[in-house]
């Protein structure tokens, strides 16, 4: 087993700036090699406590207000104008900043992108569901309405 800092949210692992330990092979060929933890010092200490002062100035700070912003997301539902073809597929995909834009731009709360997920790619037009984790206990899911851009 190793020690590492994370240094950026891994799903079913930790959030940024989380101490763990994981077995090796998924330490050094994952992990570090793709930038999302680093090895353990006690001089990464002081990069754990940036990392996370930086995480609670974002994160959404109670239940509560996770919730209410959750109620907020799904009774709106998102709409984002992108290029598309004439039988209905887009010209690339819809990203997670594309939402969070979207989101934004229809009144709602500053979404962060790394916390919106996206089960399949959105790559044609229509209604698409997505995923936002607002809070460790509370996931919005967001309906997207994906239209072609005039």
């Amino acid at each position: 087993m190793v020690k590492l800092i994370l240094t950026h949210e891994v799903t079913g692992l930790g959030a940024a700036g989380d101490v763990v330990e994981v077995k090796d092979g998924y330490a050094r060929n994952y992990l570090v090699p793709r930038g999302l933890a680093t090895r353990w010092t006690k001089g990464g200490q002081k990069q754990v406590d940036q990392i996370q002062a930086a995480r609670r100035s974002r994160a959404i700070a109670t239940i509560e207000e996770a919730r209410d912003v959750r109620d907020r997301l799904q009774a709106n539902p998102v709409t984002v104008a992108v290029r598309a073809g004439e039988n209905g597929r887009l010209f690339g995909a819809v990203t997670t900043t594309d939402i969070a834009e979207a989101v934004q731009a229809a009144g709602g709360p500053k979404l962060d992108r790394r916390k919106i997920e996206v089960p399949r790619p959105i790559k044609a037009l229509g209604t698409h569901k997505v995923h936002v984790r607002l809070h460790e206990d509370v996931q919005a899911t967001l309906d997207v309405t994906v239209v072609p851009a005039k």
